[in-house]
């Protein structure tokens, strides 16, 4: 029997409990992705659903944070933060961006364009966000609180991924650009540089990509820049003026993938959508770029920067911080450049409980769409509706050649490593030639839903890579569809139930790619459009969940008190492993424990010494275990010989290094 309406909304209220990692008869039972770990250590991403091109500020205890939202709509979303850590959703800049029929579906798309790179600032009381539209202009939004209302300001023209620094003396300097840099100073109204201003600062060949983030620190300028041709790179740009001379840092943050390897890419945008295979070999092709710097009240610096994730889009890290001759690097002493998966939280001076920004499940019993929802592209605000029929999202089904072309396309940001977005339709109001349903939003797509046709309703699951659709009969009118979403395996599957218990798979898995024609990962789309070149019915949606598999990735509670067998390259070492306080575990074999000098020697020793066999136990995003030394903040490997040492500056994509360890208990 179907919960009533009223009952989903107390089990929603109690979803929310848990998401925000309360304690429920004694136990923690989170059922999203957050990256606190509880124990005082978090690990990355912040978070497992797309956040590209973040832009961070402080304004005296709260971190904010924005990023890219290309079409989606609304747009420019607003995360506030007191750890670092945890995020809460403050609000949208931008409601919408209508600049012409294409925003709207009309004739042609903007998918992939639209807002993005924002340049997130606040100055005398004001925040400001500077984003850039291509082919059209930046736009300047200005509130005095985040939370709005944001007024938008156009531009005279557009600054390719810019950023802007408000100067002490009073003057307002953008730098753009890709390669060659670019600097003006802006005139009072911030709408057009001053004449005369805009120069070249730094020439293509010092090594600067683009995603520029420019601010000010201890009286020098710093630009911070994107670098993906080759291995991914976060190169760091310092003058005494803001004019230059500048000189480059290539080193900041190089490679840093946490042995993430490349997933599948799509080779063209377009029929038949040619698959490049996954490629293992550490190439740094998926690893940190695009970032900057923010500063705690006590003086610590931390590091924010994206990568790119494979299938479910591009997501955000944290970094320690680290200066060395006058330069700030990504990451520990004697491992610059390179950081830890998991690692201690920030000491911002401010506690939050561990919880994410959003919730993902809907039952539409509010009077408005909860903060994950977007638009694809602008909607058609008549034919859509919370309330016509209250507790339902209703669609009103316009003509389209196909998904695509799909105006009133609902999204919301999938969520990694594996989820499954479950949907309940009504498709009683369907008329003949209409099809409703749930999508996986990307470059190829691919969905399942409900047809009406002459005989009544069908099922039905289509996949643009293949061409191929699949049918099979429903009984009644409300249906489930779901999706099982595989971002590690980057593979989908569909499924449908008339009574939301048994389920029936239809259809052959769906492959998932990394691709820049939407410039987004995939999203769940829900949709209803008419494919007979007519308005039609409606579809109503009852609600939505989303169910992750493994709310704290993939990983393994360290195994406290038990002996395990670690595993590379052929060799195995058992151990007994000792939980230590923030994560970390110190190793006990026949001869002692794991004890690490200075150089990275690696030998077994029955004195305890807290911190030279102290190891963070991290775990790589595709499950295996890696152990950095807290005596060299390197990684524990193993050679084909046999050699123990704690060197490796990270695990490798291709697990060739020996620092990527299978476990397993002992017998």
């Amino acid at each position: 029997m179907k919960p009533s309406k009223r009952d989903r909304v107390l089990l929603a209220g109690l979803a929310a409990v848990l998401l925000a990692g309360a304690s429920v008869a004694g136990e923690s039972a989170p059922r999203t992705w957050t990256a606190d770990n509880g124990d005082g250590t978090f690990t990355n991403p912040l978070f497992y659903d797309e956040f590209s091109d973040p832009d961070m500020i402080r304004v005296g205890q709260d971190y904010y944070l924005t990023g890219t939202t290309m079409h989606a709509m609304p747009g420019l979303p607003i995360l506030r933060s007191r750890d670092l850590v945890n995020w809460s959703f403050v609000g949208y800049a931008a409601d919408r961006l209508d600049l012409g029929p294409n925003f709207r579906l009309e004739d042609g798309d903007v998918y992939g364009q639209g807002f993005w790179a924002p340049s997130f600032r606040h100055h005398d009381g004001v925040f400001h966000i500077f984003s850039n539209v291509n082919r059209e202009a930046t736009f300047h939004f200005t509130a005095r609180d985040p939370a709005g209302p944001w007024t938008r300001t156009r531009m005279k023209r557009g600054f390719h991924d810019l950023s802007v620094l408000f100067d002490d003396d009073g003057k307002v300097y953008v730098v753009w650009g890709y390669r060659g840099i670019r600097m003006a100073q802006l005139n009072a109204d911030l709408t057009d540089v001053v004449p005369g201003t805009e120069r070249e600062i730094i020439a293509p060949e010092q090594g600067m990509g683009e995603g520029l983030h420019f601010t000010k620190v201890g009286g020098k300028y710093w630009i911070t820049s994107a670098w993906f041709d080759g291995m991914m790179r976060l190169p760091v740009a310092r003058a005494d003026r803001p004019e230059g001379p500048y000189e480059v840092n290539r080193e900041i943050s190089v490679g840093e993938d946490f042995g993430l390897a490349e997933g599948a890419r799509l080779e063209a945008p377009k029929p038949p959508f040619t698959i490049v295979p996954p490629d293992p070999r550490p190439r740094g092709r998926t690893a940190l770029h695009q970032g900057g710097y923010v500063q705690t009240p006590a003086g610590a610096w931390w590091g924010y920067s994206m990568m790119d994730y494979n299938s479910v889009g591009r997501l955000t890290a944290l970094s320690p911080v680290t200066w060395k001759d006058g330069w700030p690097y990504f990451g520990l002493p004697g491992n610059l450049g390179r950081n830890p998966r998991t690692w201690v939280k920030p000491d911002t001076g401010a506690t939050e409980a561990p919880h994410a920004p959003y919730e993902r499940g809907d039952d539409f019993s509010g009077a408005k769409l909860k903060p994950i929802w977007q638009w694809n592209h602008v909607p058609v605000d008549a034919k859509w509706s919370l309330a016509e029929r209250p507790g339902f999202l209703r669609l009103k089904t316009l003509p389209a050649a196909d998904f695509w072309k799909a105006r009133n396309t609902l999204t919301q940001r999938a969520i990694g490593p594996e989820s499954r977005p479950r949907v309940l339709l009504d498709a009683s109001s369907l008329a003949e030639g209409d099809v409703a349903g749930l999508a996986l939003l990307n470059l190829p797509y691919a969905w399942i839903g409900v047809r009406k046709v002459a005989g009544g309703l069908e099922v039905e699951q289509r996949d643009q890579r293949t061409g191929k659709a699949f049918q099979a009969r429903v009984a009644g009118t409300q249906v489930w569809l779901q999706a099982d979403a595989d971002f590690m395996a980057e593979t989908a599957r569909f499924a449908f139930s008339a009574d939301g218990e048994a389920f029936t798979a239809l259809g052959e898995p769906m492959a998932m790619v990394f691709q820049l024609r939407t410039f987004q990962g995939v999203r769940y789309g829900l949709f209803a459009y008419n494919e007979a070149g007519r308005e039609g019915g409606h579809a109503d949606f009852d609600s939505i969940e989303v169910f992750e598999p493994h709310p704290r990735g993939l990983r393994r509670p360290i195994p406290d008190g038990r002996r395990v067998t670690l595993t590379a390259l052929g060799q195995a070492r058992t151990v007994t492993v000792e939980k230590r306080p923030l994560g970390r575990a110190a190793l006990r074999g026949q001869g002692g424990y794991l004890t690490v000098a200075a150089d990275g020697t690696v030998s077994a020793s029955k004195a305890r010494d807290d911190k030279a066999q102290a190891f963070q136990w991290i775990e790589t995003p595709t499950g295996e275990l890696a152990l950095m030394s807290l005596v060299t903040n390197r990684f524990l490997r193993v050679s084909a010989a046999g050699v123990w040492t704690a060197d490796s500056p990270g695990p490798r994509s291709d697990g060739k290094d020996g620092a990527r360890f299978e476990w397993s208990e002992a017998r």
